[in-house]
C-alpha cells in the first residue's frame, strides 16, 4: 500500500492560550470551579505547555462554553462532515484523482455521534460513486489513524480496493466538559479541531516520493482503560485524563516499536523520520526519553502541537504532512498514534 495523497483542515476560527484563559475567566462555569482548578487553568493556559495557538469550530470562545447536549451536538453535526470534506477534496486533488476513483472510504471519530455516519454524509458531499464501500470506526480516540489505515491496507492487499479514502475528523469542541477534575481542565485546555485525510493505493504515485506501508502492529492494554477514555455523564462526553497517562503512552509505544523492528530485522538507529502522535507535552518527554530520541526527532510533532494543539486522531496526518512539505530525508519512517483503550499502534513506512 502508497500513500497517494494527502490533506488535511482546521476550521477557520483561530485562537491563542491567552484568549482561551480570558474567556474561561469570563464563562458561566469559571466561579463554579474551585480555587485549585481556577490556579491549574491559568498555569496551563498562560505557561509553557507546548501550546501557542488552537482552531476551534466556534466564531467566538463564549460560544465554547455552551455546554449543553444539543449544542455540543449541533456543533459536531455542522463541522465534523464540513471539515471531514474539507480535508478529503485535498487528499484527493494531491493524489491526482477524481471521486470517481475512489472504491472505499473509511472515517473515524470518537467526539461526536451520526447514524447513519459520517461516511453517508462525506460521500454524498465529495461525489463518491454510490458503490463506494464505507465503513465507519468509533471509539478508538486518538490512536484513531493507525487502525483506520490498516483497515484500508487490509482492503487494498485483498483487491477489493484499488483506492481507499482514510479520513479521520475529531470536533474536540463539541466534547469539551468542565469541572474541578484535573484532567477534565486540562483536556479543555488541550485539544483542538481539525480533520486529516489520505488516499491509499495499490500502486506508488508517479509524481510524488514514494511513501510504502510496510508492517505494522498493534497492542491493546485494558488494564489501562481507565487512564483515558470518555465517559457519559449528563448526557456529554467527558474525558477522563490521568497523569499516568504520558508514561503509558511511552511504554506502550517502545512496546510497538521494538515488535515491529523485530519482525522487520531493523534497529532503531535507522529510522529516519518520526511521525509521533503528540498528545501533549508531557507525552512528547515522555516519548523522547523512553524512546531515547533527540530533540530534533519529534520537531515536527512539537511544532503541530504548538499550532494546532492536540487535534486528536487527525495529528499524524499533520504530522506526515509537515514532514513532507519540509523534504524530510527519506529511508524507514516510523508513525505511532496512541489513545483509548489504552491502546498503541504503530507502522512501517519506507519513503523514496
Amino acid at each position: 500500500m502508497f500513500f497517494a495523497g494527502l490533506g488535511t483542515a482546521v476550521p477557520v476560527w483561530r485562537y491563542d492560550q491567552r484568549q482561551c484563559l480570558v474567556a474561561f475567566q469570563q464563562a458561566a462555569q469559571y466561579p463554579r470551579l474551585d480555587a485549585r482548578a481556577r490556579a491549574l487553568l491559568k498555569r496551563v493556559l498562560s505557561g509553557e505547555n507546548g501550546i501557542a495557538t488552537r482552531h476551534l469550530a466556534v466564531p467566538s470562545l463564549a460560544e465554547a462554553f455552551e455546554l449543553t447536549p444539543d449544542a455540543l451536538h449541533a456543533r459536531f453535526v455542522e463541522h465534523a462532515p464540513a471539515l471531514a470534506t474539507q480535508a478529503a477534496e485535498r487528499a484527493i486533488a494531491d493524489a491526482g484523482l477524481s471521486a470517481g476513483d475512489i472504491d472505499a472510504v473509511i472515517i473515524s471519530t470518537c467526539t461526536g455521534y451520526l447514524c447513519p455516519g459520517l461516511t453517508s454524509y462525506v460521500s454524498e458531499r465529495l461525489g463518491l460513486r454510490p458503490d463506494v464501500q464505507a465503513l465507519d470506526l468509533v471509539g478508538q480516540g486518538c490512536g484513531a489513524a493507525l487502525p483506520n489505515l490498516r483497515t484500508a491496507d487490509a482492503l487494498i492487499a485483498s483487491g477489493r480496493a484499488g483506492n481507499v479514502l482514510s479520513v479521520c475528523v475529531e470536533i474536540c469542541s463539541a466534547a469539551f466538559y468542565l469541572d474541578n477534575d484535573p484532567g477534565v481542565l486540562i483536556s479543555a485546555a488541550l485539544f483542538g479541531d481539525g480533520a486529516g485525510a489520505a488516499v491509499l493505493s495499490h500502486s506508488p504515485p508517479t509524481d510524488h516520493r514514494k511513501i510504502e506501508w510496510r508492517m505494522a502492529g498493534t497492542t491493546l492494554s485494558a488494564v489501562d482503560r481507565d487512564y483515558l477514555r470518555f465517559e457519559q455523564r449528563g448526557g456529554m462526553l467527558r474525558n477522563i485524563l490521568a497523569r499516568q497517562v504520558p508514561t503509558i503512552a511511552a511504554k506502550h509505544a517502545e512496546n510497538v516499536l521494538t515488535d515491529v523492528l523485530d519482525r522487520a530485522g531493523l534497529k532503531r538507529g535507522e529510522i529516519n523520520g518520526w511521525i509521533m502522535h503528540a498528545g501533549g507535552r508531557e507525552v512528547l518527554l515522555a516519548l523522547q526519553k523512553r524512546l531515547a530520541l533527540a530533540g530534533k526527532d519529534l520537531q515536527r510533532s512539537a511544532a503541530i502541537l504548538n499550532e494546532f494543539g492536540n487535534v486528536s486522531s487527525p495529528f499524524v496526518y499533520f504530522v506526515l504532512q509537515r514532514a513532507l512539505a519540509e523534504s524530510a530525508a527519506g529511508g524507514w519512517w516510523w508513525m505511532s498514534s496512541f489513545g483509548a483503550g489504552f491502546s498503541c499502534h504503530g507502522a512501517l513506512l519506507r519513503v523514496d
